[in-house]
């Protein structure tokens, strides 16, 4: 996974493998929550995988947004 791309068509792929890290890591987490006797530690862990996979999805959709000159 290439985080540094230029390519679009890298950029995309690495996207969609990213998007379903994150849908598998929201279903982890929300069966997780619902056990009372969860590692606390590793839930925190967890939700903070799913925010620097979202943070690395913005940028990379950034990426993917053409500069315009003002």
């Amino acid at each position: 996974m290439d985080l540094n791309s230029n390519d679009p068509g890298e950029i995309v792929r690495v996207l969609e493998e990213l998007r379903q890290e994150h849908r598998d890591l929201d279903e982890a987490i929300a069966r997780l929550s619902e056990d009372p006797t969860v590692d606390q530690l590793r839930l925190t862990r967890m939700k903070k995988r799913k925010l620097k996979i979202r943070d690395w999805m913005t940028y990379l959709e950034s990426k993917l947004i053409p500069d315009i000159d003002a």
